[in-house]
């Protein structure tokens, strides 16, 4: 049985909860629409971690009417994320480099299951993840049920492209067409692998890898209001508030 909390049902605000694992508890925050309730998302961390970045945009989706729980991904290795500052990049890469992947998927899993028993939560769940948190919820949509999975250039997908036909769920990708990290040939790759009836996916003149992140270097301005448009869009239809 799940143990209840007490939540104050602000949309911007977060409360610190315990995921447990089969090796271990995780440490995540939970966001309440301002109704109290409503869908449940799984949001998936960047390579950065629980950054401000990650806290804005579970607290966008929380206004939007969701019940959103973002993990720390990188518990196991006493981080929840990195330290801002012109060294912040080198400090995700050498995180994500220790991870360990399969771990990760199964701490996803854990996340998924305890936010669907939360009382909050009225009925449907789905999953966002941005970079690192997009391939990542897309390892975890392949062995699981999600109602709804939106994944932003996500980092790992290339590798996990053999998992695509157990991704069943409906889904919405996004792309920079000027991505250093994955070229355009791969996104094509990509994007054939995951087409179906029921899957988006867009791209974007101009933009870089991690466009949509503000506090990053390679943001651009134009392209994440229209990709937050459409996972807005997409959710509404999908994960009905």
């Amino acid at each position: 049985m799940q143990a209840r909390h007490t939540l104050r049902p602000m949309a911007n605000a977060s409360t610190p909860v315990s995921v447990p694992t089969a090796l271990g508890t995780m440490p995540a925050h939970l966001w309440l629409p301002p109704a109290g309730r409503g869908p449940g998302i799984v949001l998936f961390q960047e390579i950065f971690g629980i950054s401000a970045y990650i806290e804005k945009r579970a607290a966008d989706l929380a206004q939007a009417g969701y019940v959103v729980l973002a993990p720390e991904f990188y518990w196991r290795l006493g981080e929840s994320g990195v330290a801002d500052g012109p060294d912040m990049l080198e400090q995700g890469v050498n995180l994500m480099q220790r991870f360990d992947w399969e771990a990760g998927v199964r701490d996803g899993l854990a996340a998924a299951g305890w936010l669907r028993e939360h009382s909050a939560v009225t009925g449907r769940v789905g999953y966002v993840g941005f970079c690192f948190g997009g391939g990542l919820a897309f390892a975890v949509a392949a062995h699981s049920d999600p109602d709804a999975l939106v994944s932003y250039y996500g980092s790992a997908l290339p590798n996990l492209l053999d998992l695509a036909p157990q991704v069943t769920a409906p889904s919405l990708h996004h792309f920079g067409d000027e991505d250093a990290y994955i070229d355009r040939e791969t996104v094509e790759r990509i994007r054939a692998a995951v087409a179906g009836e029921q899957t988006e996916f867009f791209t974007y003149p101009e933009a870089d890898h991690a466009f949509d992140n503000p506090d990053f270097v390679n943001h651009h301005p134009e392209a994440s209001v229209i990709a937050w448009g459409l996972t807005v869009k997409f959710l509404a239809k999908h994960l009905p508030v």
